[in-house]
């Protein structure tokens, strides 16, 4: 997710170290001299998901393909993040749904949790979609696959292992970390990050969670519909980067399932104590406490992965908010470009596919591209679930002034009555003339009818167009076209148009 601003006061005070260029042992040049040379059309320097994607593309043109590795393929979306969080959101669903099945006739006793078994499911998640990015599978598309830190040592040459890469382009896709906030005791106390907390196979008896923002969210109402007591801690206002009038939704129901959201408040302090528990110190509105908990999770952003590539040596420009690029992806060096969040943008799975996409055309086809950030959607995977794309209400205005406002609730939804799923509504934003430039929704599966918005949004269309596909009944998606209606809603009472249909009347 998008670095927070809490964060990046921190991450300037880490500037010096992300400003190191090494990785692990110095590379002399007597040492790259005995390194064998690969030369290649591209060298990849990361196997996430925005480097596998151009990999897989620019081998299936007939290009020769390097991609480097240190860690695991598959990188941070599919080990520690998107994927391990959504079986875990997945597990805590169904034991909310046998809780919750009384209105529908249902009578169950309270779930009984196995959380090493709820911990071998997310794994067997992973396992299930790692075969997918395996060096296996890259070799077999003819990607020569090298597991070793990547470092340049100078504009066009990259050593990793054993080799010395000469390559005609590099594609830097090294992804971001969890941000550690400089917070006393913090060295001294144990905590989990995305990249340790799915590693648990036993019941956090309360955990506290620093950071309110969809991860921090997500985590914090998956463990409690798992039987923790959650208290989650942001320094401002939790998912701050949505519109507030649909995220209040959010954090109503979140309350509601017994989660403790403090907002406006600061962490100061953390310890372990004698008895193993956590204590937070922080202040909020003036007053200084402490809050005790079992464990700690740490969700206050990420920060890219700009450390120990060598980038100085490439001539390649960055700061602690990432790599510099251009609005086609290119660094300072016009051989390399730079894709996803170690560019220090929008740091979603889907953006980094969409870059990927963005070199391939440039590099192989020499296609002119611009990132275009206004079409890029997210989704913040609580229960309901909170997706958008294009622009707020409050950014259509000051960009637009005037905008049209379009609204649907899921309560007048059939297979929302009948799930029992009426919670949230969608929320369209137009230009005066009718063009669609923004979308919120929240409610069930708002993630999944975001779709039609988002292409709506990237392809400039009119809400006259939302109205004429047919959606089956009875479906979800059928909020979208009755948002759509709602802006010819007062059509018909106006004097010009009922005038029409009596002239047309009398002419039989």
């Amino acid at each position: 997710m998008p670095v927070s601003d809490v964060a990046i006061d921190g991450l300037e005070k880490l500037a010096d170290t992300n400003n190191v260029a090494g990785g692990g042992a110095d590379t002399t040049a007597a040492d790259a001299e005995r390194r064998e040379v690969v030369e290649c059309d591209l060298c990849i320097i990361g196997a996430g998901s925005g480097g596998l994607s151009v990999a897989a593309a620019a081998s299936a043109f007939g290009r020769s393909v390097v991609l480097v590795e240190k860690g695991k393929m598959g990188g941070d979306c599919l080990n520690y993040g998107c994927v391990p969080s959504k079986a875990l959101i997945a597990a805590a669903k169904r034991a909310h749904m046998i809780a919750t099945s009384g209105a529908f006739g249902i009578k169950a006793d309270a779930p009984t949790i196995d959380y090493a078994a709820v911990n071998k499911h997310v794994h067997e998640v992973i396992a299930a979609i790692e075969p997918n990015d395996s060096v296996e599978r890259f070799t077999g598309l003819g990607v020569k696959v090298i597991q070793a830190a990547g470092r340049f040592i100078d504009k066009d040459t990259l050593v990793a292992g054993e080799y010395r890469i000469k390559a005609s382009r590099f594609v830097i896709a090294t992804g971001s970390s969890p941000f550690i906030p400089p917070i006393e005791g913090l060295d001294q106390t144990p905590y989990f990050t995305n990249e340790t907390l799915f590693e648990n196979n036993q019941k956090l008896d309360h955990l506290i969670i620093v950071g309110g923002g969809p991860i921090g969210l997500e985590m914090a109402q998956a463990h409690r519909r798992l039987g923790s007591e959650v208290t989650v801690l942001e320094g401002a206002k939790a998912l701050a980067k949505d519109d507030p009038e649909m995220t209040h939704i959010v954090l109503k129901k979140l309350r509601d399932e017994g989660i403790d959201i403090r907002e406006g408040t600061t962490v100061k302090s953390v310890e372990r104590t004698s008895f193993g528990t956590v204590k937070v110190g922080v202040e909020a509105d003036g007053a200084s406490f402490h809050i005790e908990g079992s464990h700690l999770l740490l969700a206050v952003g990420r920060q890219p992965t700009v450390s120990h590539l060598g980038l100085d040596e490439a001539g390649i420009k960055y700061t602690p908010r990432g790599i510099k690029v251009d609005k086609g992806l290119t660094t300072t060096n016009k051989s390399v470009f730079a894709i996803g969040d170690v560019t220090g943008g929008l740091q979603f799975t889907h953006v980094a596919n969409y870059h990927a996409g963005l070199v391939i055309r440039k590099a192989l086809f020499r296609v002119p591209v611009s990132v275009d950030n206004t079409i890029i959607p997210w989704v913040t995977f609580t229960d309901p679930e909170l997706a958008h794309v294009g622009l707020t209400e409050d950014q259509a205005a000051t960009k637009y002034g005037s905008v049209k406002v379009l609204r649907w609730p899921y309560q007048e939804n059939d297979r929302a009555q009948a799930e029992r799923t009426t919670t949230g509504h969608v929320k369209v934003v137009l230009t005066k003339r009718g063009r669609i430039i923004g979308a919120t929704i929240v409610g069930p599966q708002a993630g999944e009818i975001i779709s039609m918005w988002s292409l709506a949004v990237s392809q400039k269309m009119n809400i006259k167009a939302m109205t004429a596909w047919v959606s089956p009944y009875p479906t979800l998606s059928e909020i979208n076209k009755r948002a759509a209606y709602k802006f010819y809603a007062t059509f018909p009472s106006t004097p010009v148009v009922r005038k029409i249909i009596g002239w047309l009347e009398k002419l039989g």
